[in-house]
């Protein structure tokens, strides 16, 4: 409803309603007079700060306004007329602070700006006494590199400092004293510093008292105070950090007082030392003229106090104080030495006069008590509520003076006390109301001095928890706190103090209250009246909740999330809200029933607190200093021992909260602020019921938290800690019960800190959105809290708990059952099971609380705004999840009562705690289609499984037999009145008849094992049961359920878990995944009993698609591995399988057996046969061509097989360079062949058996002789030879003998038939070439997007890849020279992965031809098949691309031109008549998408083959560079007209000398260089041509215009080319092209450069070496 001025109106669905109500009144006025006056101005009023004398005030659009004695301008502004602080226009504000007497605040961008007194430093303003006008202060974290400036978003100031909380919720301070929690001894501290001892720390708050601070810290994690080690003790001035048991043993080694944090006790030097003084602060009236100053000692005492402002410039602090002799008062300081001194007793001792007597010494206390009790004069500081805080001690740290505890001591009672005071000021009269006799003064003194004595300063009616505390140091904090390092300036302005979160939105609970500065009057809460240099954390508040924090001028409050208010130090005036004496320790304020304290401030002499009571509208409570009426005025003047000439004005306190009347008129409060002389409150007016609505939300919720936090304190609690709970609870019980108590405990916790969410939503008025409002913003964790809640009271009900627990809630909380029947509702004194269940089900009822709020909330704003469906969407949610949890907790009373009335041991095995009863069919509603006329049945739906009994009456407890059926894999299907059944019936020959109007009752049930009707008892009972079956199914599987209709069946397609009992397939087998109808189908994993695990798709109930199997192996026992395809259950396709012996097998299966293309390599563990083998499978054995790579004897086969056995043509090398080809027979050689040694040696002849020669032969050596006859034995040891031996002639000129190589190969035609056939069948053909186009690219399509879907790790350009493939392309027109690249281009892709069926084949093929011809196929004699084999692969995989794309013509075919309808048609076509026709062959288009990948064993085997003549050519080349360029072209013969002169390095042209080498056509080498980089033939032809074009270029400039090349000048030019280039292996690489050059660029230019390359090439190895 709030938004900031100036956004129009209409923006939002209503005009924002009035807030920001300033109200105003006195402090010290009585309860029944006070009239509160309203402060109007144009703006509403965000946040007012109270101080001293004065007050500031923040208005909408961030003006800030001043009113109060402004003593640093010398003028006084009413209250009623505040006035704008104009030199803060321009920047909006967002936070103000006032302190004492100066004030502070913050911009919207972090900003900090002061003004007021500055005598201390508190205005950071250096060398000013006062500042006028605000001045900006900045905040600089110099710890980060750079320095960088802090964002403020909260600001505390006290009467001589300030506190900062930055967004990084880190403390900054400046100032004077020692509530700055600085380590320093130089005041003041003109700059702010951070406070180091909180450093690591998140602050949520800070307040600042007049002389001492407090601070809101998160708690640390547990895992936080176990990471800190225990750091050693600091030098002086530092906190003295140690282990609880040093400071145990430090307090047993000493008796002294240990002064916390380096602050030791001195005795009180009695010369006069330099103190810091300061100018009286006189009260201004309205017209701005001083009044006059008090009389008496109380006129001196002021004057003292103020003239230690005079001297604003930095002093050495703290430094020992004097004071007056007379007076007697003893302060403790720290000096700057630090050296330890005297006992303070000794020190009270030794300045007492020995001559002082008895009667002196009552005396001076009386007018000390006398002091402390004035009122509020022209003159005075304000302070009266303690003697430390007049006399002087604004310099001191410590106070030991016995001044308030004397007061505390003398006057406990529980009625009001009274104090008259002179309203001039004068100290002449002695206490009344209360006599004290000098004998009860004697005694408190002796008291004191007997405290003091034993070194304890802990007030005397403080319990013994308090006394026990002392026993560790006071200044001792129990752990450090971590030093955090930021690396620079975060957040916004928000993002730091105020609500502070625990990092999911909501405030946190778990904190922390540290105090530090003085404590004279027990204002710090550790026990003592010490001070605290450094900030120490209150123990006794630690886990009590706090939530906000407030400082008085020597007092501290504390609220809590439970609505309780903590109070510790001065009670002068009853401002504790307590009527005992000061405390030093922290106590609950005396509060009347029904009050739930929700904000809180403190003044100087009193404290106010904002509740709810029983109206609807907050109420203010009011303790503290007052007026008294008429006749108490009058009854206390007559007891006043002597007359006053001025008129007296008495005074009162009230010790007990009380309300204040007046607050009814004031519309709804939402803060309140405290200062010295007045109370303020912020209040909202009630526009179409939207602050009202906020405010009961807020106040049920606290109502609520305070209800949850008395049932955990109550009821859970104790009875968590009982010893026998488990015992009385029993085994399923106990656990469920703590279950039920983690729940509560969880709510209970949200529900607290969401009541302080909304208290600081009413609170902040300047951003009160309800787009952010805590039910909307964390809705989903309100959510499920109370589903987890509800889910465990549900549970502990049903299996009975509550039972168990009435029992031993009447042994534990025996003496509270008045209090447990107020937790539970009841207005009986004895509480039964059902008050106990009640309880723990309220907390639903807040459920639909929310949602009528929000409902309420949305019907203020117009119903297109955002805020109304924000509100709206809430309330749904909310009100859907009542609705919800009150059925839950319906079914859980049906299911409890159910258990209760069948009970039994049949029944309490079906007994869960999530089980619910939905219905049961014990009256005969339900019953099987063909059961027996005497036979029993009954059905009892559960909310998870469906239970059918047989073999007794319901009502009884046993059961002969039962079955159990899951609801997850439970499908329920309706029969119509077909007939079908009643012929099924009578075919079965039943005696008893069905009718066939029975049809429409019956309900079919369908398991994933079993099948069976049922038959209602009347159509209703049908609808009854069909509709709990469908919901219940829906709801088990995570539907709503609420929607679903008699006709609607629950989802025919799930996932789902199940347990085969019957299957005779998956017997045992436990199940999860998908199903449909009743079968396994889709996605799911199966596992058995013996550790057979299958995952991967189903189909029909059986393993179909891709899956993995594991299997165990018994006899390796190591299990079986398999990935791949499956079909019908069985294993089918392509697929890897991993033996338990080490075997892997990678290829294709049939009905579970090996069949088709794959490849088997043999584990370490069959070392007897380890190898590698890549062929054709036929049943699970090696039948067809293939190689066996046999590692264990060097061997490599490639040839047929026949069940699995060497069969047919094949090829034989060994690992020491022996080449065999021939037949096999049964495993070995047999008949004719041919064997190569390494030497040359050749051998023609019969074969019988591996490496044995046995018949006729020819032996042809090395040099060309041969033998010739019988032969017989085995070729590595020795043959024997019958025959002729023949001599070669001598003859030069002989060729040398090349053995008949390839005439017993398997044909390259013949070769890897299996993969071309796999290939063809993932095409979805039977055949090659027989099939569906249209049904293969659909394949490819459905292949494509399946394996896209199911490789979810595939990077991005693959996965582009895939996308672009799944487009079916144009195959069915014609290949035209348009079109014919996106043909090329798509079987680029297509070839780039595996998953294309093109891709897996040129994959594959790649495979086999690297086992084949790489390691021991590494064999020269090799080369002329590997190269037929690769032609091969292009006719095979042509034909392919062919049936994909029918319009591309034969191999060697020529592509028409794309048909040209513009009139220039004749014209183009004769244009690209001129520049040639497209030819299309299968090398020239599948060749660069192969040889790339087959290169390196291709290009080795050219290698060895042109081994010889490479080394001859290497020589040349060595021998022949070494030569200058014009040396070596004048050696090849080329003209000189040819020769360059000059070159060019880097742009500058240099002559060619004649010693100038490498200098000449460097373009034209470099270019041939590249002919090492490329793979194919057409790739190596480009890059010659690209030489000889760079040659021409080169000698073109020495020519003439019209020159032409004639090969006597071409080739000597081009040969020196060659030989600079030093081309390795360039006759390898002159082989490769002209045996995969493509048939039609043997003719024509292209062939006639490489043809002068290869001439080349000859000429550089015949060259003469002389």
């Amino acid at each position: 409803m709030e938004k900031q001025e100036g956004s129009p109106a209409d923006q939002r669905g209503l005009q924002p309603p009035d807030r920001g109500l300033l109200h105003v009144w006195p402090s010290g006025g009585g309860t029944q007079q006070l009239c509160p006056e309203t402060v109007l101005l144009s703006r509403p009023v965000m946040h007012v700060s109270l101080g001293e004398n004065h007050g500031i005030l923040l208005a909408q659009g961030g003006l800030v306004f001043s009113f109060g004695e402004l003593s640093w301008r010398g003028v006084s502004v009413p209250v009623s007329a505040p006035v704008l602080e104009a030199s803060l226009l321009g920047r909006t504000l967002v936070h103000v602070a006032a302190g004492g007497f100066h004030c502070a605040a913050i911009s919207e961008q972090g900003g900090v700006y002061m003004w007021g007194e500055n005598t201390a430093g508190q205005c950071g303003q250096t060398d000013r006494a006062s500042v006028p006008e605000p001045c900006p202060v900045t905040v600089v974290d110099s710890e980060v590199v750079p320095p960088v400036v802090v964002r403020v978003v909260s600001l505390a100031c006290g009467r001589e400092h300030s506190l900062a909380l930055s967004a990084q919720n880190e403390l900054w301070a400046w100032g004077s004293g020692c509530q700055l929690g600085l380590v320093t001894n130089t005041f003041p501290v003109w700059k702010p510093q951070k406070v180091e001892h909180l450093a690591g720390r998140h602050v949520i708050q800070v307040a600042c008292g007049a002389y001492h601070s407090l601070a809101l810290v998160r708690s640390l994690l547990a895992q936080d105070f176990s990471a800190q080690s225990t750091p050693k003790i600091r030098e002086r001035g530092r906190s003295p950090q140690c282990p609880l048991a040093d400071r145990e043993e430090l307090v047993t080694a000493d008796d002294a007082v240990y002064c916390p944090l380096g602050v030791e006790l001195s005795e009180v030097t009695r010369s006069e030392t330099p103190s810091r003084r300061r100018v009286p602060r006189p009260r201004l009236h309205p017209a701005g003229m001083s009044s006059g100053s008090s009389r008496g000692s109380s006129a001196s005492l002021s004057s003292f106090s103020d003239d230690s402002r005079s001297n604003p410039k930095q002093r050495n602090f703290p430094a020992c104080s004097r004071l007056e002799a007379e007076e007697n008062r003893a302060e403790c300081v720290s000096q700057t030495d630090g050296s330890s001194k005297a006992n303070p007793a000794s020190d009270w001792a030794a300045n007492k006069d020995a001559a002082f007597s008895d009667e002196l010494e009552l005396q001076s206390l009386l007018d000390k008590l006398l002091v402390q009790s004035e009122s509020q004069n022209a003159t005075a500081t304000g302070d009266t509520d303690s003697v430390s805080s007049q006399t002087g001690s604004e310099d001191s740290c410590i106070s030991s003076t016995p001044s308030s505890d004397l007061l505390a001591s003398s006057y406990k009672d529980d009625s009001i006390f009274k104090i008259q005071t002179n309203n001039s000021g004068g100290a002449s009269a002695p206490l009344s109301s209360s006599p004290v006799c000098l004998e009860e003064v004697r005694l408190c003194v002796e008291r004191e001095r007997q405290a003091l004595l034993s070194c304890s300063l802990t007030n005397a009616h403080q319990k013994g928890n308090a006394a026990s505390s002392r026993r560790s140091l006071p200044g001792t904090p129990t752990h450090g706190s971590p030093r955090r390092r930021r690396q620079g300036v975060s957040g916004s302005l928000g993002a730091g103090a105020g609500p502070d979160d625990s990092g999911d939105g909501l405030p946190s609970l778990e904190t922390e209250v540290w105090s530090w500065g003085r404590g004279s009057e027990g204002q710090l809460g550790h026990g003592d009246q010490l001070a605290r240099l450094q900030p120490l954390c209150i123990k006794s508040l630690t886990g009590q909740e706090v939530i906000k924090v407030a400082a008085g001028s020597h007092h501290s409050l504390a609220l809590t999330a439970q609505c309780q208010v903590y109070s510790w130090g001065s009670n002068l005036c009853g401002q504790l809200g307590r009527v005992d004496g000061p405390l030093t320790v922290p106590q609950l304020a005396k509060l009347s029933d029904g009050l739930r304290v929700w904000d809180l401030s403190a003044g100087q002499n009193h404290s106010l607190l904002l509740a709810d009571g029983d109206c609807v509208q907050p109420v203010l409570l009011y303790c503290g200093q007052q007026s008294e009426s008429p006749l108490a005025q009058s009854e206390n003047l007559q007891s006043r021992s002597s007359s006053q000439s001025s008129p007296l004005k008495v005074k009162s306190c009230t010790a007990r909260p009380t309300l204040l009347p007046f607050c009814i008129e004031m519309s709804y409060i939402s803060s309140v602020s405290g200062g010295g002389r007045l109370c303020a409150a912020l209040t909202d007016h009630n526009v179409m019921g939207f602050i009202a609505a906020i405010h009961d939300l807020a106040s049920s919720e606290r109502r609520f938290s305070c209800w949850t936090n008395d049932v955990r304190r109550v009821v859970i609690a104790p009875l968590r800690k009982k010893e026998t709970a488990c015992q009385t609870l029993g085994d399923p019980c106990t656990h469920l019960f703590f279950l039920l108590c983690d729940g509560f405990i969880q709510l209970s916790k949200l529900i607290g800190r969401h009541a302080t969410a909304l208290s600081y939503f009413l609170h902040n008025a300047q951003s009160r959105d309800v787009t952010s409002f805590p039910l909307l913003t964390h809705s989903e964790h309100f959510l499920e809290t109370y589903k987890k809640y509800c889910s465990a009271v549900g549970d502990f009900q049903v299996m009975g708990g509550f039972q168990s627990l009435h029992k031993l809630s009447l042994e534990c909380l025996c003496g509270q059952q008045a209090a447990l029947s107020q937790l539970c509702g009841s207005d009986q004194s004895d509480s039964k099971e059902i008050d106990l269940v009640s309880m723990f089900y309220q907390p639903l009822q807040q459920l639909h609380h929310y949602s009528r709020v929000l409902l309420k909330m949305a019907t203020c704003y117009d119903v297109l705004t955002e805020e109304y469906q924000s509100l709206q969407q809430g309330c749904s949610h909310y009100d859907a999840l009542s609705s919800s949890l009150l059925r839950k907790k319906k079914e859980a009373e049906t299911t409890q009562l159910f258990w209760k009335t069948h009970s039994g041991k049949t029944t309490e095995s079906l007994r869960l705690p999530q089980r619910r009863v939905v219905c049961e069919s014990s009256n005969r509603s339900l019953t099987p289609q063909y059961a027996g006329r005497f036979s029993n049945h009954w059905f009892i739906l559960f909310n998870d499984i469906l239970v059918h009994t047989q073999g007794s009456l319901p009502s009884q407890s046993f059961f002969s037999s039962f079955r159990i059926y899951p609801l997850t894999c439970l499908w329920v299907k309706t029969i119509t009145e077909d007939g079908s059944g009643l012929r099924k019936r009578k075919e079965s020959g039943s005696s008893r008849a069905m009718v066939p109007g029975r049809l429409s009752y019956t309900i079919k049930i369908i398991c994933p094992e079993e099948s069976f009707t049922l038959v209602a008892s009347t159509p209703q009972e049908k609808n009854k049961w069909l509709r709990s079956l469908n919901q219940a199914v829906d709801l088990v599987l995570g539907g709503a359920a609420q929607g679903s209709s008699p006709g609607v069946t629950a989802a025919v397609c799930r996932k789902a878990s199940y347990k085969f009992t019957s299957d005779e397939r998956f017997k045992d087998a436990q199940y999860t995944g998908g199903w449909m109808a009743g079968r396994v189908h889709g996605r799911g994993t199966m596992k058995w009993p013996d550790g057979r695990v299958y995952k991967g798709n189903f189909k029909g109930g059986l393993e179909d698609g891709y899956g993995e199997c594991v299997m165990p192996n018994k006899v390796q026992d190591k299990p079986d591995l398999y990935q791949g395809q499956w079909k019908e259950g069985k294993i089918h396709g392509f697929g890897k399988y991993r033996y338990g012996s080490g075997e892997v097998y990678d290829g294709c299966f049939c009905d579970g057996r090996r069949h088709g293309y794959g490849m088997l390599s043999s584990g370490k563990l069959a070392r007897a046969s380890s190898g590698l083998f890549i062929g054709q499978w036929v049943q699970d054995k090696k039948t067809g061509y293939g190689v066996h790579d046999d590692i264990m004897r060097g061997e490599k086969y490639m040839g047929f097989w026949l069940d699995d056995q060497r069969h047919g043509s094949a090829v034989v090398l060994t690992q020491c360079g022996v080449y065999f080809e021939g037949s096999f027979k049964e495993n070995k050689m047999s008949g004719s062949g041919l064997l190569v040694s390494d030497d040359d040696t050749v051998f023609h002849g019969e074969f019988s058996d591996d490496w044995t020669v046995n018949g006729k032969g020819v032996l042809t050596l090395a040099n060309g002789d041969r033998l010739d006859g019988q032969f017989s034995g085995e070729w590595s040891t020795s043959l024997k030879v019958v025959g002729t031996y023949a001599k070669t002639a001598m003859d030069d000129n002989q060729e040398k003998y090349e053995p008949p190589l390839g005439q017993y190969v398997v044909p390259a035609a013949q070769r890897w038939i299996c993969v071309f056939d796999e290939c063809w069948s993932r095409l979805g053909c039977d055949a090659a070439g027989r099939g569906e186009r249209t049904a293969a690219w659909e394949t490819i399509a459905v292949t494509i997007s399946t394996a896209r879907r199911q490789s979810p790790d595939l990077s991005k350009s693959h996965t582009k890849v895939l996308e672009s493939l799944e487009f079916i392309p144009q195959y069915g027109e014609a290949v035209t020279t348009a079109n014919y690249d996106n043909v090329r281009r798509y079987l680029i892709k297509a070839c780039e992965t595996p998953h294309h069926p093109l891709g897996w084949l040129v994959e594959t093929l790649v495979t086999a031809y690297r086992m084949t011809y790489v390691g021991v196929g590494s064999n020269r004699r090799l080369l002329r098949q590997a190269v037929l084999e690769l032609q091969a692969y292009l006719a095979h995989f042509y034909s392919i691309v062919r049936f994909l794309f029918p319009g591309l013509p034969d191999d060697g075919g020529v592509v028409p031109d794309a048909p040209d309808i513009s009139p220039c048609k004749t014209r183009r076509n004769s244009h690209k008549v001129d520049q040639g026709v497209l030819v299309v062959s299968c090398s020239s288009l599948l060749l660069p998408l192969l040889l790339p990948r087959l290169y390196p064993p291709l290009f080795t085997l050219y290698c060895l083959q042109q081994e010889p003549e490479e080394a001859q050519y290497w020589e040349r080349i060595l021998r022949l560079n070494k030569q200058p360029d014009q040396a070596l072209l004048s050696f090849l013969g080329v003209q000189e007209k040819f020769w360059p002169h000059w070159m060019s390095i880097l742009g500058e042209r240099k002559e060619i000398v004649s010693s100038s080498k490498d200098a000449c056509f460097i373009s034209a080498v470099e270019t041939l260089q590249q002919i090492s980089t490329t793979f194919t033939p057409s790739d190596k032809l480009l890059v010659i041509q690209r030489t000889f074009e760079e040659l021409t270029l080169e000698v073109k400039p020495f020519l003439a215009g019209d020159f032409l090349w004639c090969m006597d000048d071409l080739f000597p030019l081009f040969l020196y080319v060659v030989l600079r280039a030093r081309v390795r292996n360039l006759g390898a690489e002159v082989s490769l092209i002209e045996d995969l050059m493509d048939p039609n660029l043997q003719h024509g230019e292209m062939g006639l450069m490489f043809t002068t390359l290869k001439a080349c090439f000859i000429q550089i190895q015949q060259e003469s070496t002389t």
